[in-house]
């Protein structure tokens, strides 16, 4: 999956339109500051080699989950307009209307920089129609349904020759929202070319490219978070690629289930049982080998205070006594996926191995992390797929020794599953 990149076209005296991921945590007291600004420093290196090479630059993002109905202050761009200046040592002019900006666009001179407003302000942006929802009343006959959907897609479409009015050359670098048909992101390069990627974009298709489809081996993936529903084709399709699949987490308690074994009060999809058992037959079929968890620390409930104070634990190898729950792995599952995990030469990771944001539960997944952070300095390739899993390896305090973080939970989580992504099919082909 080889696309061009800024390195390979003319930017000099060009003006560059970028979808860029800005979609950044806000402090809740609605003070509009950035908590963490992570994702506009991951932009960093594209937005300043296409300025070093004279060019002005239009930046788009989208901020949360905006109700495509105008303007709504707390998820203005205004922030990230302010703090990217901070970064980049120069101004960043802000544009209060991604569709309404010809004049600030024109004015732009070379090594120049304007971020376009929100651009899921718009429901033009996702094009998005429901034909039932239940909490605002509304059903839709196939026929209404068939014609509101024709509708939309034509806003997008002219939201995307709006966007793509405004520039020379379209610049996709914002893995987190890859996975998205949206005007901002795909349908744009149907009306702007050249239409390449950013630095950030083509690392992360390299790494995770190169991890899913040729791995140096023992290659191990390991998956955690609470639900086997979420990860269905990327159970499927990792186990016709890696050596072992580590299952940990809320997930594995389904598994076990479809194993046979007694899991208490445990979080547990029924209607996945047969799947589970489906995937341990394939990976035996297959000679993958398959780890779930051997000890559990289960609770007798769920916990409400954040040191967990409120609850009882144990240790608990095999079946889970009725009315307790499992919230975290134990200390033998960790040696044993820990072994595991420092045999390989390629590891993928995506998901916790359980409650790790309560203190007393986070050993598992920090255990885990300990042992995933020896991969790169036994020269292998680890990397890490968004979500929880990348707030996790943060809070242990060893995402330095990773060799690549993910900045797309849903983007990597469709990766491995095996899809092409939208947004990078949509760009020039290497």
């Amino acid at each position: 999956m080889s696309k061009k990149t800024i390195r390979d076209i003319e930017l000099t005296g060009k003006r560059v339109v970028m979808r860029v991921d800005f979609n950044v945590p806000m402090a809740k007291d609605g003070s509009g500051k950035i908590t963490d600004d992570t994702r506009i420093q991951a932009a960093l290196p594209s937005i300043k080699y296409i300025l070093d090479k004279g060019a002005s630059l239009v930046l788009m993002s989208h901020l949360g989950r905006p109700k495509g109905k105008g303007f709504e202050p707390e998820f203005t761009l205004k922030p990230a307009a302010e703090r990217l200046a901070e970064l980049i040592g120069r101004e960043v002019k802000f544009a209060p209307d991604c569709m309404a900006a010809d004049d600030a666009v024109a004015a732009l001179k070379p090594g120049e920089v304007l971020l376009l407003e929100n651009t899921r302000f718009y429901k033009a942006e996702d094009g998005k129609v429901k034909k039932d929802d239940e909490k605002k009343g509304i059903h839709l006959t196939d026929e209404e349904y068939k014609a509101k959907k024709a509708e939309l897609k034509e806003k997008r479409i002219a939201m995307a020759k709006k966007l793509a009015s405004y520039g020379d050359v379209y610049v996709n670098d914002a893995f987190g929202t890859a996975h998205r048909a949206h005007a901002s992101t795909a349908v744009i390069a149907d009306y702007l070319r050249p239409a390449v990627s950013g630095f950030l974009l083509e690392k992360e298709i390299k790494f995770l490219g190169d991890a899913v489809d040729n791995p140096v081996r023992p290659f191990v993936a390991i998956l955690g978070g609470a639900k086997v529903s979420d990860k269905l084709a990327v159970v499927r399709n990792l186990l016709q690629k890696v050596d072992t699949l580590i299952i940990g987490g809320g997930m594995a308690y389904t598994f076990k289930k479809a194993l046979g074994m007694k899991i208490g009060t445990s979080l547990c999809e029924d209607e996945q049982v047969a799947y589970c058992k489906e995937m341990l037959d394939t990976a035996a079929a297959k000679g993958v080998k398959i780890l779930l968890p051997v000890d559990n620390v289960i609770a007798d409930k769920f916990p409400e205070t954040k040191d967990a104070s409120d609850i009882r634990m144990e240790i608990c190898e095999g079946d889970i006594p009725d009315g307790w729950m499992g919230l975290d792995i134990g200390p033998k599952s960790v040696a044993l996926f820990s072994e595991a995990i420092r045999g390989a030469k390629t590891v993928v990771w995506n998901g916790p191995m359980g409650c790790f944001e309560f203190a007393p539960l986070a050993k598992g997944t920090f255990g885990v992390c300990e042992a995933v952070a020896t991969v790169k300095a036994n020269g292998g390739t680890s990397i890490i797929g968004g979500g929880d899993s990348v707030s996790a390896v943060k809070k242990s305090g060893r995402a330095a020794e990773m060799t690549h973080i993910s900045t797309g939970g849903g983007a990597s989580l469709e990766f491995l599953e095996g899809k092409e992504l939208p947004g990078v099919a949509a760009l020039d082909n290497a």
